[in-house]
């Protein structure tokens, strides 16, 4: 078995992170263990680019436990729990390539191991491993069945390239899924980005002028969770309908302009590309803090933070990079502008990512029984998935809900009756 990781001593400390996770993912523990019986995905090379974390080694399992020959990369550099890739190897035979704070050039060798996989089936968390296949390796994508995208960023380049025509196999867009957005962007975006800037700075909350760049899911979640600490929470949007949502959530809203003169942290949860710029990096007051929550360090014009400096000084304490600005300002970066969550933290909580990941391992089994059937697009996740995930999370919660009756059912389908 082929694999890349940091050090295979780590893997008894992995395995104890990957079964305590599994202790609060009932619902995949529920599809593993009928997937394990039925093997819907027998003999199918599987390929993941996922941040390697507990929760992944627990889809990882489900995948193989239904059949699937798995292998996984990182899909950011700073992401791997390097304990929890050691398990995976060792414990689990499952191929693992990915290693903690790995530099760009393997990074990208890495996803190329996990496309020598063969894989027929594609997990994506960004849509990297998926453009890999359309650029430089595109004489492989007739292989693939379909591919899961479970990130706003995936989703954005993925509709990008299928409104050009450039799509070459059908993608299931998992991060608009109810069962994800909903619940892992809101609370587990929310939670776990707070977790990684308090780990990072120390900060007390309360009190601290905190600018959410973005009022999309992950932006909703992360100011909620800033404001039930005490903190006073500003928000920036380009989209009209989520800047008034956010002004009627109880927000003030502004330009980014206005911003940053008086934010003490930034965090930015666009999915867009350099949110934050050179002339918002100059109205910032000393000692601001700035950090990114959307997936790719391009939230944050790092160049131009860098061309504005005279002088950096690394890990200032651990994932902080102080910034001397020309001007003697200083402004610190939180891990290098990667996902603060993950770099600082351990990522999001099992019990939200149980239903992702449990709507990514259904995904898998609905794509095979579909495969021949779907167009070359990115679809939507089927409504009795998330109705199915849905159920065995109450189940596991041990919450109960009404049925509709029999006449309610014939009165929400019939249009004569009124008033």
């Amino acid at each position: 078995m082929k694999y890349d990781i940091a050090d295979f001593s780590l893997a008894p400390g992995g395995k104890k992170r990957i079964l305590w996770a599994d202790n609060d993912m009932p619902v995949l523990a529920a599809i593993r263990k009928r997937f394990s019986k039925s093997k819907p995905l027998k003999g199918k090379n599987v390929s993941a680019c996922l941040h390697i974390t507990a929760e992944t080694a627990n889809i990882a399992r489900t995948l193989k436990a239904g059949g699937a020959n798995v292998a996984l990369c990182a899909s950011n550099p700073l992401s791997t729990q390097d304990d929890v890739a050691a398990s995976l190897v060792k414990d689990f035979k499952i191929p693992v390539f990915a290693i903690c704070g790995e530099n760009r050039a393997t990074y990208y060798k890495h996803i190329h191991a996990a496309i020598d996989h063969k894989p027929v089936i594609t997990f994506d968390d960004g849509a990297d491993l998926v453009n890999e296949l359309h650029t430089r390796r595109k004489k492989e994508a007739h292989r693939i069945i379909a591919s899961m995208e479970e990130t706003t960023t995936g989703v954005i380049r993925l509709r990008a390239m299928a409104n050009k025509g450039k799509l070459k196999f059908p993608v299931i867009a998992v991060n608009d899924a109810a069962t994800k957005h909903l619940f892992d962007n809101r609370y587990g975006t929310g939670q776990s980005t707070v977790d990684g800037i308090i780990r990072a700075t120390d900060f007390l909350m309360a009190g601290k002028k905190v600018v959410a760049v973005g009022y999309g899911w992950c932006g909703r979640g992360f100011a909620m969770r800033a404001r039930g600490m005490g903190a006073i929470v500003i928000i920036t949007e380009v989209d009209a309908i989520k800047a008034l949502e956010a002004a009627m959530d109880g927000f003030e809203v502004m330009p980014m302009a206005e911003a940053a003169k008086v934010g003490g942290l930034f965090v930015t949860l666009t999915g867009n590309k350099n949110v934050i710029r050179a002339e918002h990096f100059r109205a910032m007051k000393d000692r601001a803090v700035v950090a990114n929550s959307g997936h790719f360090n391009v939230e944050i014009d790092i160049p131009a933070l860098k061309r504005l400096s005279k002088k950096v000084n690394r890990n200032v304490r651990n994932h902080v990079d102080e910034y001397i600005l020309k001007n003697n300002k200083r402004i610190y970066l939180l891990a290098e502008g990667r996902l603060i969550n993950l770099a600082a933290a351990e990522g999001h909580p099992a019990s939200v990512m149980d239903m992702s990941f449990a709507t990514q391992a259904l995904e898998a089994e609905y794509v095979i029984k579909k495969q021949g059937e779907l167009a070359v697009a990115v679809h939507d996740v089927p409504v009795e998935i998330e109705q199915r995930v849905s159920k065995l999370k109450l189940k596991s919660m041990s919450i109960g809900i009404d049925e509709l009756t029999a006449e309610q059912v014939d009165y929400l389908a019939s249009s004569g009756e009124g008033t």
